[in-house]
């Protein structure tokens, strides 16, 4: 278990793509065997064997790599990491400085406000390359994706008259089980509040599991509807659906 205090943790935008192995490692640590959550292995298949892991790492690199821009020239897509410094110990994540991470999504139906929200994740993600010859998996996750970001794509639509017409989204918040309890995730999401709030006062979306609501109630979200409903065909119910409830810092208007 990792020692000290916040202090000895500091928050920064990613600015290399060699801190995406340390990334994936972190969230293998936490989606992968502390939640077990489903719908996350189920979009990174062989995750806990070393080509998966590289795989993954790769693709959130390419996410990196590809992010558009604003038309104020802002990054559409923050990656934000957590970096143990000297004394804060190691994590979970076999040894790495990378105590936590979150991405930021700047999203908007506007050209020039941020990126549409995905509403067919077949077309925005190369789903064959992921399972290759297994329609029925690369079908599992266009519905899990959907069931999942549904009340955030309502959102953001409904901003389009808005002013600004965009919302600034918690796509990711993952701390290493071995930095938990430290408030790192509470300083990773304070970031994207105050970046929020210097990109025009954009409203804050998010979906929370059991573990993040808390910490992103007391950061001023509530809680909009119940729990996220699992919208996929009969072969799929019983899949593992993780618990979700959407999240917003703002009104609903």
């Amino acid at each position: 278990m990792a020692s000290g205090n916040n202090d000895e943790v500091r928050v920064e935008p990613v600015t290399s793509a060699d801190d995406f192995p340390a990334l994936f490692a972190c969230t293998c640590a936490t989606f992968g065997r502390q939640t077990n959550d489903g719908v996350w292995q189920a979009n990174n298949p062989g995750w806990d064997t070393p080509e998966g892991a590289a795989a993954g790492a790769a693709r959130m690199a390419d996410r990196w790599r590809s992010a558009t821009r604003d038309s104020q020239g802002r990054p559409n897509t923050v990656f934000l990491k957590a970096v143990a410094g000297a004394g804060a110990g190691a994590g979970a994540g076999g040894g790495s400085s990378i105590a936590g991470f979150a991405i930021f999504v700047q999203q908007s139906v506007v050209p020039g406000f941020g990126d549409a929200p995905v509403e067919d994740l077949a077309r925005a993600a190369d789903l064959e390359a992921l399972y290759p010859g297994r329609p029925d998996e690369q079908r599992y996750l266009c519905q899990a994706d959907y069931s999942l970001h549904r009340r955030r794509i309502e959102a953001v639509k409904a901003k389009r008259g808005g002013d600004p017409p965009a919302t600034f989204a918690l796509d990711m918040c993952v701390v290493d089980p071995g930095f938990q309890r430290r408030g790192i995730a509470a300083r990773l999401v304070q970031w994207g509040l105050d970046e929020a709030e210097r990109r025009g006062g954009l409203e804050c979306l998010t979906e929370a599991s059991p573990m993040g609501r808390t910490v992103y109630a007391k950061l001023g979200f509530r809680q909009d509807g119940g729990e996220l409903e699992h919208l996929v065909d009969d072969e799929f119910k019983d899949r593992r659906w993780p618990s979700n409830v959407f999240m917003r810092t703002g009104t609903q208007s």
